[in-house]
């Protein structure tokens, strides 16, 4: 059996993505090994959204120059983003470098390790598909060792935000057929997957580029009812596409979990209308407002930009405004980066000073975790469900776990608990997760019956 190295950078579409790498791979013998030193090949699964996981890339492929080196037998690869973005000038930029996989050539993978091991060349595939079986697993279905799984369900955007490199990176919105997601969701349930993350580049306006399809909230309503699953989740969403009946569905669908991740990037409506985002700041928060009526509990994250070409400390100002009034559970903030191709690159620059974008940066960062250590606190006492994932990183001997709402929690357990779900007692809180206990079932029936739960 041969060997084969990945290393991804970016989202959990990339994480699944080099998921199904490995897949494709195992058809060529390759097995996962944990260190490029010992491997036949070293594929880079790649983000080119930031510019700073851009250069993590040609960082990585200069230290492993050496190894190629010193075994010219070793195949380099790079797929993803920035395989998309860069094409032939990666060839040209990294002679070491093997081949080049764009990011709906996976399935081709098996065929350009081949040219590149036998016959010396560097391959390299870039197309775009308008037919979604691509996104099929080719290869049969992946093994499954974990509660959770991720799902593709469509992949590119329609959307053409001016900062924003996925259009061109991902190409056009494509779902794939109902039928075949809800089969694969049907087969991993029935191997012990109890939670499943469905997963699109814009994944709320699933199907509707396909005629004939199911709507997002329709395809929803269909998971909801395959029995052995427990949990729905789903990510990233657009705000234009959080329909009334999405919303509803909150209300509905017992599975689907009371998370949603609602990128605003601004709180500016200045600075929406320069982003090309297609809402104001009042249409957003008048569906947050809609979803929380239908659903309390609902915790909900974020994606903010700051530093915005043009952004002054008045626009700065609503989006702190923003944050203080949703009270999210949870951000991901950045600093603007410039992106090729982006229409933002063409028509506004980069004006804002890295000064002034690190102070903005570190003051929502400031904001948010005194929001999410205020709301984390509310749960101290409280008994809280959690999907346990596996052993804590934090700490020995502990196991961690996810609440429907998404918070995560580490609590002392044993590591058997893995996979299930398990009834926990928050005892701790931080910014950034929970701590539990495993009460007895005697101190939860109490617990209840307090109506702290």
């Amino acid at each position: 059996m041969k060997k084969v190295y990945i290393q991804t950078y970016g989202c959990q579409m990339n994480q699944h993505d080099s998921q199904r790498i490995l897949q494709v791979l195992r058809r060529s013998n390759y097995t996962p090994t944990s260190s490029p030193e010992n491997a036949d090949l070293i594929f880079l699964n790649t983000c080119s959204v930031r510019d700073k996981a851009e250069q993590k890339v040609y960082s990585a492929l200069g230290r492993w120059r050496e190894l190629k080196e010193r075994n010219r037998g070793i195949i380099i690869g790079v797929g993803g983003c920035v395989a998309q973005q860069e094409g032939e000038l990666l060839l040209k930029r990294v002679p070491h470098l093997d081949l080049v996989c764009g990011t709906h050539n996976i399935h081709k993978l098996p065929e350009m390790v081949g040219q590149a091991g036998t016959l010396g060349a560097r391959p390299m595939e870039l197309a775009f598909y308008r037919d979604p079986a691509y996104m099929e697993d080719l290869g049969g279905r992946p093994r499954v060792h974990v509660s959770t799984a991720f799902v593709t369900i469509m992949q590119g955007c329609n959307n053409v935000c001016s900062f924003c490199i996925v259009p061109h990176v991902r190409g056009r919105e494509l779902s794939r057929p109902s039928a075949s997601i809800i089969g694969e969701i049907r087969e991993l349930a029935a191997r012990g997957v109890k939670e499943v993350m469905l997963l699109g580049q814009n994944v709320n306006s699933y199907g509707k580029t396909s005629g004939g399809e199911l709507t997002f909230p329709e395809l929803l309503t269909r998971i909801n009812k395959i029995g052995a699953l427990e949990r729905i989740r789903f990510m990233t969403s657009h705000p234009q596409d959080l329909s009334p009946e999405l919303i509803e569905a909150y209300a509905t669908l017992e599975k689907l979990c009371e998370h949603l991740h609602l990128p605003v990037q601004s709180g500016s409506d200045s600075v929406l209308r320069r982003m090309r985002r297609g809402y104001t700041r009042d249409a957003y928060l008048e569906k947050i407002r809609r979803l929380r009526r239908q659903c309390p509990k609902v915790a909900l994250s974020t994606d903010i930009i700051v530093g915005f070409p043009g952004e002054t400390e008045a626009e700065f100002a609503e989006t702190l405004a923003i944050l203080r009034q949703v009270a999210y559970d949870e951000i991901y903030s950045f600093m603007y980066s410039p992106r090729p191709h982006t229409v933002a690159v063409k028509l506004y620059g980069d004006d804002v000073s890295e000064e002034v974008k690190k102070e903005r940066l570190a003051e929502v960062q400031r904001l948010q975790n005194e929001i999410s250590l205020r709301k984390n606190k509310h749960f101290i006492g409280a008994v809280q469900e959690i999907l346990v994932e596996g052993p804590s990183k934090l700490k020995r001997g502990q196991i961690t776990g996810r609440t429907r709402t998404n918070k995560i929690v580490n609590s002392m357990g044993p590591i058997t608990l893995s996979g299930s779900l398990t009834e926990v007692k928050i005892a701790g809180a931080s910014a950034n997760s929970l701590l539990g206990e495993l009460p007895a079932v005697s101190e939860i029936a109490t617990l209840r019956a307090g109506g702290i739960a």
